[in-house]
């Protein structure tokens, strides 16, 4: 059977829209009360959920691809684009910073078209040395067939399974003017949800890229989502639902590949993904009022720039054991000023003694 791109009616896509309605209405509502509901937050605090849910963001869609990036570069990377410089304090690679590069600028300038140059710039920006791992691949310009077709695989070397095979890339300037065209053009019939939906699914089925494909299709549908809302702020993770439902997904993309253009499975599968996307953002604002809690019960005390900057790394989900030496390490401070730190810390009350004394002394927030 034919990949959906080698029918004759591609890419006139349709779905039921009957069978939509109702859960694309229920997913309309949320997406309103969820907005609302972070209004009432104030400015800091939705600074903070922003924070944490951009951090999110990047990190499950890299991991989908089986990706993990440095998760404190990553949350420092995104705080210094968002003018939290309390928070952006850790030095980030180049891979690190062009993720979040790519992520940010798809959802901070949705009012701005989907262009050739402006994907070339994502893809240069994702792949900074010109290379995945090991292998050099052609970077800020659409793929060719020099190697033999883009497909996409899995399994063993020598026993892999050919799951996808995408058009030829003499096709490509063709395919991604349609898509673009779509992309950045009116349609007055489709709601801006399920173009989200469609644009994730059209821009991967071109996969037009010779690696990246699948984080610029979530980039691209998280453009679609800010469009949506009118909004370039975003307080729920659709790629961090995505990765906790990863063989889901490739499960039903590789079945709509393989059917027919009535990709109403597709549409049903990532309503219910945003759905599910919007319940994991109680998560999100429960640490972000934690962290508002703890700070509010310090106000009128002199705590440090230091100080602040360590006990914010920790509330933040800080990975690993806080010894001396660790906060002397964190802090760009010596031993003995990391120690009076954590002595004055825990007379407040603030931290608490893990172990035995000496130098495996390890300490962690007490809950307030």
């Amino acid at each position: 059977m034919p990949f959906i791109y080698q029918l004759p009616d591609w890419p006139r896509f349709r779905w039921d829209q009957e069978a939509l309605a109702a859960h694309l209405a229920e997913i309309r509502h949320r997406q309103g009360r969820l907005l609302g509901r972070m209004e009432g937050l104030g400015f800091s605090l939705q600074k903070e959920a922003e924070l944490e849910t951009l951090t999110l963001d990047v990190l499950k869609s890299s991991e989908i691809e089986g990706e993990s990036l440095n998760p404190d570069q990553v949350r420092s990377s995104i705080a210094r684009r968002l003018g939290l410089e309390t928070a952006g304090t850790v030095a980030a690679e180049r891979d690190v910073e062009g993720v979040v590069e790519m992520m940010l600028d798809a959802m901070q300038h949705f009012a701005q078209p989907l262009t050739d140059e402006r994907l070339f710039g994502w893809h240069a920006a994702l792949f900074p040395t010109g290379r995945s791992g090991m292998r050099k691949i052609i970077v800020g310009a659409w793929r060719d067939d020099a190697n033999g077709p883009m497909q996409v695989v899995s399994g063993p070397v020598g026993k892999e399974k050919a799951h996808y095979e995408a058009p030829a890339a003499a096709l490509l300037p063709g395919e991604t003017s349609a898509f673009f065209a779509w992309a950045n053009g009116p349609d007055e019939k489709t709601d801006a949800v399920l173009r989200a939906a469609l644009a994730h699914l059209w821009f991967v089925t071109v996969h037009p890229f010779d690696d990246g494909n699948g984080r610029m299709a979530r980039a691209i549908a998280d453009w679609q989502l800010a469009r949506s809302e009118n909004s370039s702020q975003r307080f729920y993770s659709m790629s961090a639902q995505i990765r906790t439902e990863r063989n889901d997904y490739y499960n039903i993309l590789e079945r709509t590949q393989n059917g027919t253009l009535d990709i109403t499975p597709w549409m049903e599968w990532f309503l219910g993904c945003l759905g599910r996307a919007f319940d994991g953002t109680e998560t999100t604002l429960s640490a972000v009022m934690r962290k508002a809690r703890f700070w509010e019960g310090l106000i009128g005390q002199a705590i440090s720039d230091r100080q602040r900057a360590i006990l914010n790394r920790l509330l933040d989900g800080f990975t690993g054991n806080l010894t001396t030496t660790t906060w002397a390490k964190l802090a760009k401070c010596s031993h003995d000023t990391a120690l009076r730190d954590i002595r004055d810390l825990i007379e407040r009350g603030v931290l608490k003694q893990d172990a035995a004394g000496g130098r495996s002394t390890r300490y962690s927030l007490r809950e307030r």
